[in-house]
């Protein structure tokens, strides 16, 4: 099994003077692999805006930098990829128009099916969830830790864990196989602030891989 990693995901909304110390602060906490740029509502012109100053703090901390649903403004930013829902663009479209190098991840929510497809597309993660809770989006499956078990033991793609994942409640999911943790709402409103909430999943993830 490989080791799990933190995969953040930002707020629905951000004031972007603000994020980017929050951001900062975050990344400077410990370990990520990779953010995702998911703002709800927001116009093109806005999401391109964020990109362009939220892009290079994540490339000086050397995480990848996804745009979530819209592999036409992931090209046009210059992102490192895409993160594409079912009812968004399709996989293979993603792919075409970002290229061969480009990270494509799918959300698959409680499927063993759509992740088959996805993973026999090419897709360069699976995203199951809800597993939680969550405040950040109205999650319209729940998934259970065992599905991520079952994936990492019969396939290589990575698989991601989203939906209401906290400090408190993420060693299941570690424990189960998932290879990344997507985490919002667990990072920007912990109590001690982003850089806290990035250390103490850290070292969760280090505790858990000395079991």
């Amino acid at each position: 099994m490989s080791d799990c990693r933190l995969y953040l995901i930002s707020p629905p909304s951000i004031d972007l003077e603000s994020f980017k110390t929050d951001m900062s602060a975050a990344l400077d906490g410990g370990d990520v692999a990779c953010f995702q740029l998911r703002l709800k509502p927001a116009s093109d012109e806005e999401i391109l805006a964020a990109a362009k100053a939220l892009m290079p703090i994540a490339h000086a901390h050397d995480v990848a930098f996804l745009i979530n649903d819209r592999p036409d403004l992931a090209k046009q930013a210059g992102a490192d990829g895409v993160h594409i829902g079912q009812e968004d663009a399709k996989y293979k479209e993603a792919r075409k128009l970002l290229g061969p190098d480009a990270i494509v991840g799918v959300t698959c929510h409680n499927s063993k099916h759509l992740a088959m497809v996805a993973g026999e597309d090419g897709a360069d993660y699976v995203a199951f969830g809800a597993f939680f809770d969550t405040a950040t989006k109205e999650a319209s499956t729940r998934a259970e830790p065992d599905l991520l078990t079952w994936w990492t033991e019969l396939f290589e793609v990575p698989c991601v864990a989203i939906g209401g994942v906290t400090v408190e409640n993420c060693d299941a999911l570690i424990a189960a196989g998932a290879d990344f943790l997507a985490v919002s709402s667990g990072v920007w409103n912990y109590e001690g602030g982003p850089r806290a909430a990035v250390e103490a999943f850290n070292q969760k993830l280090k505790e858990q891989r000395s079991i």
